[in-house]
């Protein structure tokens, strides 16, 4: 019953929509809409079927500026792997996207890990002008743990790149090719934070971090001082946004 108010206004909304304002719906009629069963803790996750397509309808539960995610979400589009971000509507708070078929697993056979290292690394050589995450203002509590970990971390140079920033099962896809979805803190990061964040959503053991690792880095080498660092951020990070009940893949350090 939660979702019944936001569904019930959303739907009046978006069949007003479809025959007014947004030129996507044009000479469409609405087959079913319906609340997924897998939603996320910043927006509502709607499945609309139309006589032409279908679509995802993303109704974000707070105000906040969108235009970045939009824009990156169509960057990894290009890429093949996102689904197409195809209307913003900032004054009613909602974005439309393709909708894509594919399963969640929170378990990755060999094979699939490989697939996930390179569909990562793909999204990870697409370039982008903006400034840098900075992970440390976003520590409410001081943990001598993490504060040690950043000093390893600072003891690297930086490997920025486009990073998805929240990559747990839920915001992959499965089918033919891999997708990723919700793009609300993609940003410049290092390249390390979404490594370990798979390594953590998955509960990877040694054998499957290696295939990870390997398949991702290829002939590169692995820096596992400052991996072990990132997993320590990682975690203390989720904990202090979300506790590792509501998350529900995070252990504690």
């Amino acid at each position: 019953m939660i979702f019944f108010k936001p569904l019930l206004k959303l739907n009046n909304y978006i069949k007003w929509k479809l025959s007014s304002n947004y030129k996507i719906f044009r000479n469409q009629k609405i087959i079913f809409y319906k609340l997924l069963k897998e939603q996320g803790h910043c927006n509502f996750n709607y499945h609309l079927k139309t006589s032409k397509r279908d679509y995802l309808v993303r109704k974000f539960k707070y105000h906040n500026h969108r235009e970045v995610e939009f824009k990156i979400q169509n960057m990894a589009y290009k890429r093949d792997i996102s689904p197409k971000a195809l209307l913003l509507d900032r004054k009613n708070n909602l974005m439309i996207c393709e909708f894509v078929e594919g399963v969640h697993h929170f378990r990755l056979t060999q094979q699939e890990l490989k697939r996930l290292a390179l569909t990562l690394k793909k999204l990870h050589s697409i370039k982008i002008q903006q400034q840098p995450n900075n992970l440390k203002k976003n520590f409410k509590f001081k943990h001598k743990k993490v504060y040690h970990a950043f000093k390893v971390i600072d003891s690297f140079k930086s490997e920025y790149v486009l990073g998805h920033n929240d990559l747990h099962p839920k915001n992959i896809i499965f089918g033919k090719k891999i997708k990723f979805i919700d793009w609300e803190y993609a940003g410049k990061t290092d390249r390390y934070f979404d490594l370990v964040a798979i390594i953590i959503e998955f509960k990877l053991n040694r054998r499957d971090e290696m295939t990870f690792l390997n398949s991702y880095f290829a002939k590169d080498r692995v820096n596992y001082k400052k991996l072990e660092a990132f997993k320590i951020v990682y975690r203390t990070l989720w904990l202090e946004w979300f506790g590792k009940f509501e998350r529900g893949q995070i252990s504690t350090i």
